[in-house]
């Protein structure tokens, strides 16, 4: 937890019974007897720029442990009245310069390029309101508390909204699956992967040695890895002696956001944030389904998608109305075939699916599995290995974030019986060097049905 949270609640800046008064956008919890925070024009009333400047900086520091993700990336401030679109950019490699220089003719020379990646800024945002009733009997300082909330719900967003921008990149790894006997199976897809693809050690070195080739530069000496809790796990199992952790670091200062040890030339830093593809249950009893019934061009008016002409599956298994528009993996024995379902019909526990099931042999007990993760549903971690500059995010300071939080009366509120504590941040990122970052896509020993996508 960080200093300046332990001075907020050692100060106790909102009690029960508490006023709040402030500007339209910032909070002064030093004037109680103040009713009039701003006037007309809306000049601060009673509110120090101190202030001010201890509210916005709160919720930047709060948010801030949740910000693994932005932590690596190019940053660029947004600029006052600067449009929407930001702009990053990169230097094109220089070829090699393989003529030999004439004596005393100049050469030609070369020239740099700049390519521009542009992206678009978006806005995000959370309050929360509170009541009269609330700040007087509330035993805690309510709006310090709203803020510890918000302030992680900003930092989760923020961080998800790079993620996921920079996830989508085109160079992706795929674990091969291990047999108890040792064996290696290559895997070509994330459909393809189950909890025995683990991400192992060397798996990591050739994540390392696949950057190196492409010439990513390192991060401070090393390349970094945002690994999911529970492929760290698996990871640590299989290095054993080989793994060094953060606390036998000669120098602890240098301790990245979230790190927790080296292995290969490769630093990682853990969160839960990591992305994790695992699409829900196919009912409430079981992940998938189970097939025990076939046909082809089936028609029943009472399916919910109405006088549907499909392929009808007939499974063993309790059906819900909620599976319409869910994409699965009709699975054989041999063969996957990739459908959405596009109606049921509940009570016969029929389900139609939208896409003709070429080179599929029916057979009672296949399984319909849902899709977007791996092998018979199996959840799919991805572990992100960077070099430096590969991608570009917005700067949460200067603006990029906002604290605000409103006194009751604002706006329709007559009886002062509302306040509000929320947050606005502006933010982008953009991928820049594709070959400078590597998606490692795994399975893990922990593959319960409780995993979510994240």
């Amino acid at each position: 937890m960080t200093k300046l949270l332990s001075e907020i609640l050692d100060l106790q800046l909102f009690g029960a019974g508490d006023v709040v008064h402030g500007t339209q956008a910032f909070v002064n919890a030093n004037t109680p007897g103040n009713s009039t925070a701003y006037t007309a024009s809306g000049s601060e009333s009673g509110l120090s720029a101190e202030m001010k400047t201890f509210y916005d900086k709160t919720l930047i520091e709060l948010s801030g442990p949740s910000l693994v993700f932005d932590q690596f990336g190019q940053k660029r401030p947004i600029p006052q009245n600067g449009g929407k679109t930001i702009e990053f950019r990169k230097f094109s490699s220089l070829p090699k310069a393989l003529t030999p220089i004439t004596e005393g003719v100049t050469p030609t020379g070369s020239k740099l390029t700049v390519v521009p990646v542009t992206t678009t800024v978006d806005q995000y945002g959370d309050y929360v309101e509170l009541t009269d009733m609330i700040e007087l009997t509330s035993v805690d300082p309510i709006v310090v508390e709203a803020t510890k909330q918000l302030a992680d719900q900003a930092g989760r967003t923020i961080d998800t909204v790079v993620r996921n921008q920079i996830i989508g990149g085109t160079n992706v790894y795929y674990c091969p699956e291990v047999g108890t006997d040792g064996k290696e199976t290559e895997v070509t897809s994330r459909s393809d992967l189950s909890e025995k693809a683990k991400l192992r050690v060397k798996d990591v070195f050739k994540a390392a040695a696949i950057l190196k080739a492409m010439n990513a530069p390192s991060i401070d000496g090393s390349y970094v890895a945002v690994i999911h809790p529970y492929v760290a796990y698996d990871l640590m199992q299989d290095a054993e002696g080989q793994w060094l952790d953060i606390q036998k670091y000669t120098d602890p200062a240098t301790v990245l956001q979230g790190e927790i040890g080296t292995l290969g030339g490769v630093r990682f830093v853990q969160t839960t944030e990591a992305k994790v593809y695992h699409d829900g249950d196919l009912c409430t009893a079981s992940r998938n389904l189970t097939v025990t019934a076939y046909s082809t061009s089936a028609s029943d008016a009472s399916c919910t998608a109405g006088a549907a002409t499909a392929n009808r599956v007939t499974v063993s298994d309790t059906i819900t109305a909620d599976l319409v528009g869910r994409e699965i993996f009709y699975t054989t024995s041999t063969k996957k075939v990739l459908a959405t379902i596009v109606g049921v019909d509940i009570a016969s526990k029929y389900i139609y699916l939208d896409e003709p099931l070429t080179g599929i042999t029916y057979a009672s007990g296949d399984k319909l599995c849902p899709a977007n993760c791996g092998k018979d549903g199996a959840a799919v971690f991805a572990t992100l290995f960077l070099g430096a500059n590969a991608y570009g995010t917005t700067d949460i300071g200067g603006g990029g974030i906002e604290h605000i939080v409103k006194q009751k009366g604002y706006g329709n509120d007559p009886l002062n019986q509302r306040s509000s504590v929320g947050w606005k941040a502006t933010k982008a990122a953009a991928r820049l060097v594709e070959e400078y970052m590597l998606r490692v896509e795994s399975g893990s020993s922990f593959n319960g049905s409780s995993i979510e996508t994240n």
